[in-house]
């Protein structure tokens, strides 16, 4: 690959994490005049802070608007790499960049939400087997578990499985994902431990 094909790669890489960076929570929030989510509940720009300080129809909004970022950006990515670049190095980049760019935004002085909704929107773009599978897990947890932490968690702790075993090419990815969600949920994991008295 030649520099200016690597410029043009590098750029797409970039506007990967501009469109992760999009305040998705914030921005539904002021529309619907709802609570700055980063001001209430737990702080958290995402999803399930703003079902508890606004509304279903917020937080679906937001729900929708954070898959559709990892999800465009992927697409994107697809689509624009250099001809005969789109690489899994370069693919598997793209799909970082949108995570860190909502789990970093440059909008929020590099904060930002959780990034599950974020990833399985990316997930489903790359492979859409994988992505079915943690929306399917992520599903299935929450209605056992009633609890969005603990089933972003183990959607995350299974990633690399389904990654394993419907999508091979992206197992290491799928741990970096994994790894990722886990530290963006550390705070939450630090309470549940409390909560048991772990």
């Amino acid at each position: 690959m030649n520099s200016p094909d690597i410029a043009i790669n590098i750029a797409i890489l970039l506007a990967a994490y501009l469109l992760g960076s999009i305040p998705t929570a914030v921005i539904v929030c002021r529309c619907m005049h709802i609570s700055d989510p980063r001001q209430k509940g737990s702080g958290n720009p995402g999803a399930t802070n703003v079902l508890r300080v606004g509304n279903k129809a917020a937080a679906v909004f937001t729900l929708t608007g954070d898959m559709f970022k990892g999800l465009t950006a992927i697409w994107l990515a697809q689509h624009l790499l250099t001809a005969g670049q789109i690489t899994s190095l370069w693919m598997a980049l793209a799909v970082l960049a949108v995570l860190a760019g909502h789990i970093w935004s440059v909008f929020l002085n590099f904060s930002g939400g959780k990034g599950v909704a974020t990833t399985v929107g990316a997930c489903l773009a790359l492979d859409w087997h994988l992505g079915l599978a943690q929306v399917l897990c992520w599903l299935a947890l929450i209605g056992l578990l009633k609890i969005s932490a603990l089933a972003a968690l183990g959607m995350a702790l299974l990633t690399p499985v389904f990654a394993w075993i419907l999508a091979p090419q992206w197992l290491l990815l799928s741990l970096l994902i994994s790894c990722i969600l886990f530290a963006s949920h550390h705070r939450n994991i630090s309470q549940l431990l409390k909560k048991n008295n772990v």
